[in-house]
Order: C-alpha cells, then structure tokens, then sequence
C-alpha cells in the first residue's frame, strides 16, 4: 500500500528518483482525489495546471488503489512516454508490485501473414520491394513487432500498410501465424496486466465495435483515465459512424488479387473483377482533382463527375462481391475478403442514402487517395451508455478543460452529469516567470495585409528574445506566408514545421539553442521544451476553427436549430481550450522565463475577448515592446 502524504513528500520514495523535486501540494491533493473516487466508485474530472504532476498523480493513485485500470492518452508519442519513462521510474521507486502493458492499435503490429502474402505478389515498385525485403529481415530479429521499432523505414511509408493488418483483413484464429501473431501477444499481456496504457484512438475503437459483438480489444478494467482528455470528445466522434476509405478498397481489391495466386484451382473473373475495383478506385480519386480538401457532402450531390464514378465503383465493388460469394469455400483469405466486400457495400450504401439530421456526411481528399464518412452530430448518449457498461471509475483529466474555471462545455461533450470536479492551478510563479505582450496597431485577422503585420510587430520580439521561440499559426497559409517573409532575414536559425520531421524539427530546436520554430496545430499541444532554448511564444490570432469546416458548420447549424447560440456553447469554449494548449508551451519549469505574445487585436476590440483573458495563466501584461527588452535584460543580470 502506497501512503501518498509521505510518496510526495520531499523525503518521500518519488524525491529520491526525481531529479531536483519540487513537492507540490496541488499534486498531493490530485491524486488523494483520484484514489477516493476509485475507492467510492464516482466518476472524477481534475484539470491539473502546467508542472502539477498529473501523471505521476494518477498513477500513485492508481497502484495505491491495487485495481485494475486502462489508462488511456492523447497521442502515441505520450504513450511511450508514459511508459517508458514514467511508469518505468515508478517501478523503481513505489514498493507495491504492479504490472504494466503498452498495447496500441492494430496497425502498430507485423502482420506476418500479410508480409508473407505481399512479398509474393509482383504488383510493387523496385523501392516497395525493398523496404518489404527490410521489414522481413527485421521480423526474424523483433520480439514485439512494434512498427516504430523498424527505424529504418518511416512509420507513414505506404508499404506499412500491407506488412500489417486491419480489422477488416485480419484471419484471426484462423491464420496460419496465428501463435506467433505479435498483436495476440500485446493483447493477452493487457488481459493480464495491473495497467495498461492504451491511446485515445484504441480507446474509441474499441468502444465503437462493442455492441457489435467484436470488440473487447482491451482488458476488462475497475478504473479508467482519460489523460490528455480534452482531445477526447473529438477523437471519439471519428468513430462512432461509417468511414470507406479507397485504401480499404484498394487493399481488398489486393488481399483478393494475392489470394488467389496461392489458390490451386483458377478464377480469372476473380481477378478481373479485383482489377476493375482497383482502376474505378483510381477513376474516383482522378474525379475529385487535385485539391486536398475536406468538404461537405452536397459538394459531391453536385457534381456529376464524381457521382458517376461513385457510382461505378459501388457497381464493380458489388461485382467482386459475387465473384467472392463463389469462391469464398476456396480459401481462408477469400472468405474473410467476401465479408470485407459485404461490409464496404453495406457502408458505401449508407453514405448513398439521403441526409439524416442525426448525421453528417462528408469527403476528405488526399495526394493519393480519399475518405467518405458519416459522422454523428452527438456522441453523449452514445459514450453515456459505454461508461454504464465498462468500468467503476472514470477519470478525466487535462491542463485544459476549463473555460473560466468552469467545466460545463467538457461536461456536456461527453453527457457529464453529477461528476465531481477539480481545479488545481499550475504550481508556477507565472506573475514573476512570464509577461504578456499585446501589441498595438496589427491589423485585423482579415485584413489581406494581417500576416505582413504579425511578422512586423513579431520581429522586435524576435530580437530581443534572440530566437528561442515557437512562432504558432491557426494556419498553414499563414505559418508559409509568414516562413516567407522571414527565411534569410533573421539572425537565428529558422526552423519550418513540413520542411522536416516534428521529431527532427524539435530536435534541432533544442540543440541550436537560439532557434525560431514556426509550426501549425501539431506544435500547440505536447510539445515539452525545458530551459531556456524556448523563451518566447508567439501566437498570431485566436485559434478558432475553420468556418467552412463541414463537420463544424453541420453541427453549428443543428445548434442552431435547436435554439442553441453555437458561438458561445461550441465556438468560442473550443477556442478557449486550443489558445491555453498553445500558451502551456511557454512555462515547464519553475526555472523558466518567457513571454508570450499574441498578436490578435480582437482580443481586446471584441467582446468575447475578455473570456480568452480570464483563461490565461497570471502573467504581467504589457503592450509596450520596451518590457519586452527590458523582460529580456533581466536574463542577462542573472
């Protein structure tokens, strides 16, 4: 049993692990909170501020508690933190004996099976073959089958996606490699473990194919925390409908075509049918055009291009599907192809049927290929009946679910009733750590000449924090006009989020020392710069999202209808949480010093300006650009 009073306290079990800690009583007071609503049973939302210790305060509470628990974060990234860092040091450090899991999604594991099947077939390029070749010479030596593992081939290399499996392709117990399946492993070691560090995105999937009878991917937990959980509600909306992808497509029409080669009886209709899928897949994808974008489903009602070719591909799609309903006895492989063929027909027609107000549709294209999905308007009712049914306690917690201290837009994202909340603030001396710099005279955000403007006033602040910060945009128009303006003008090393890596991009941030780092949505949130390399953050206007979103605009207007005011109940709390996420970046240390700038004027000319005001951290304000030099100064009399 962990006695949390003496594990945070400075002769504690956790100061003689942590370099240089601090004790912090908002931490003591998060997880004693956590580990009582574990013991009654209640559901709990804790929004913790910057340099609390959140994670090590559930986790204490957790071990203390002896339950079973799912813990369950934002992104991939901060689950290998979580537990390769942090719940490794706590197993030197806590006395209870625990045990502890990392399981990811599906597409994170070797499919031998499939590599088998790819590596015979002809239809890959010199380049693809090679890194087939590769991945095979990694499987003889890798004994979890964790693709990031395979350094030598970049995790968004396409060929991934055939030397691994998806919920639609996999044989399950039926494959040959069934004992060796790396993913089974990763599953069984969950079932067993005392933790198990899951992401969002596995979270959700599971819960969305629950009710199906086929979900179950995650052990059945006492306690579940939801880290990072103002990500959640959004992450969880992408899967709680229908999704057919032309990847999904063209790998069936594939897993078909490399079936069949292994097959001792001939069915050439099988593969000219597959054939016929694979080329109205690229017909469709041609139709769209060259412009990446996300749109609403209307878009595609008028033009008859597309609807053609839609159209078509659902035609030879139902093709494949009858060549398959005859040959499915043949092979495991087809058999498990002909679902796959049922289940894409079955979800292209729901998407071809007429709007429902419950619902929304939409596209999304890339360079290669495309998305048609249908979205739920709300997921409350759907995620309320998840948690009656799967664990005790739920745990949500953030530095940023708040908006003015009030939780209400979490709340009712997710159908919170009667949930305990807390609000601890960040430890940080912010008011003797940072200043606030708004500028006078930027023009407004939809003025043709705003970017010019930022960089303008920027440059001072720039200079006088010599580099060492993260420029922020809402845009990547704007973060490349305003890289335009900058590139060869600056004293400092500049570093462009697209041009590199993030993880390259960050590195190099930390080692130049003096860097400027201009980066979009990705670089606003988990994202842990220590010391004095990151002084400065700039943010140029107030990250609200983009209007012609479909997905936004379907569900303003629903709001909007039910006499709701989608600004003030969706909007502008959204904004709230995305403004605190970026301005988090600037202190992580007791030690640090910055300033944050935004150069928005609407901030003070608008009305609602004052609640992204009362949002932000205690900091001195100022909109003369001499305390900035002067806030600057100081570092150099230290």
């Amino acid at each position: 049993m962990i006695n949390l009073d003496h594990f945070f306290s400075p002769d504690g079990a956790l100061s003689q692990k942590v370099p240089d800690y601090e004790p912090r009583i908002e931490q003591l007071e998060m997880a004693a909170a956590i580990y009582q609503a574990i013991d009654n049973e209640k559901h709990l939302v804790a929004e913790a501020g910057t340099g609390t210790g959140k994670t090590f305060a559930y986790l204490a509470a957790v071990i203390a508690s002896g339950k079973k628990a799912v813990i369950s974060t934002g992104t991939k990234n901060l689950q290998d933190q979580l537990f390769f860092k942090d719940i490794a040091m706590l197993r030197q450090v806590v006395k209870v004996p625990f045990s502890a899991c990392l399981l990811k999604g599906r597409s994170n594991y070797l499919c031998l099976y499939r590599l088998r099947n790819a590596l015979n077939t002809d239809s890959f390029n010199s380049v693809d073959r090679t890194h087939l070749m590769a991945i095979e010479d990694w499987s003889h030596k890798t004994q979890s089958g964790d693709v990031t593992q395979m350094e030598a081939i970049p995790e968004s290399a396409s060929v991934w996606f055939q030397a691994t499996s998806t919920a639609d392709n996999c044989l399950g117990q039926e494959c040959p490699d069934y004992n060796q399946c790396y993913l089974t492993k990763a599953r069984k070691m969950a079932k067993e473990a005392d933790i198990t560090v899951v992401n969002h995105h596995l979270l959700c999937a599971d819960w969305s194919i629950r009710d199906t009878g086929f979900g179950e991917l995650l052990p059945d937990a006492d306690v579940i925390v939801i880290d990072e959980a103002h990500q959640f509600a959004k992450i969880a909306s992408g899967f709680l409908g229908n999704t057919v992808s032309g990847n999904q497509i063209k790998d069936l029409a594939q897993s078909t075509i490399a079936e069949s080669v292994n097959l001792s009886v001939s069915l050439p209709n099988l593969r000219v049918c597959a054939e016929e899928v694979l080329s109205a897949v690229a017909t469709l994808r041609m139709a769209f055009g060259i412009e990446l974008k996300r749109g609403a489903w209307t878009d595609l009602e008028k033009k008859p291009h597309v609807w053609s070719a839609l159209n078509y591909l659902l035609t030879v799609l139902s093709d494949l599907n009858k060549q398959l309903s005859d040959a499915e006895r043949s092979s495991k492989g087809l058999g498990l192809c002909f679902k796959r063929s049922e289940q894409l027909i079955e979800n292209l027609e729901i998407l071809l049927q007429s709007e429902d107000a419950s619902w929304i549709r939409w596209y999304e294209i890339y360079k290669k290929t495309f998305t048609l999905s249908r979205t739920p308007v709300n997921i409350a009712d759907d995620f309320q009946s998840f948690m009656r049914k799967h664990g005790r306690t739920w745990v949500f917690t953030s530095a940023t679910l708040s908006v003015g201290k009030k939780f209400d837009y979490f709340l009712n994202s997710l159908g919170l009733a009667g949930v305990q909340s807390y609000y601890w603030e960040s430890p940080f001396n912010y008011s003797g750590q940072s200043l606030f710099y708004h500028p006078k005279g930027v023009s407004q955000p939809n003025s043709a000449d705003f970017i010019e403007s930022v960089v303008k006033y920027t440059r001072p602040v720039i200079e006088a924090s010599r580099g060492r910060a993260f420029f922020l945009f809402t845009s990547h128009a704007a973060m490349r006009a305003a890289a335009k303006r900058l590139e060869g003008t600056l004293d400092f090393p500049l570093l462009v989020q697209g041009t590199r890596s993030k993880s390259y991009l960050l590195q190099r941030f930390k080692q130049h020392g003096n860097a400027v780092l201009l980066g979009t949505s990705s670089f606003w949130e988990g994202v842990d710069v220590r010391g004095e390399a990151l002084s400065c953050v700039i943010i140029d206007k107030l990250p609200f999202e983009a209007p012609n979103d479909p997905v936004l605009k379907a569900r303003l207007k629903v709001m909007e209808q039910s006499g709701e005011n989608p600004f003030s109940k969706h909007q502008l709390p959204e904004a709230v949480i995305s403004l605190r996420q970026g301005v988090g970046r600037l202190i992580r240390d007791s030690q640090d010093r910055g300033v944050l700038m935004i150069c928005d004027p609407r901030l003070l000319k608008r009305s609602y300006g004052r609640v992204f005001l009362d949002s932000l951290p205690n900091m001195a304000r100022t909109r003369d650009i001499e305390d900035v030099r002067d806030f600057f100064k100081q570092d150099d009399s230290l």
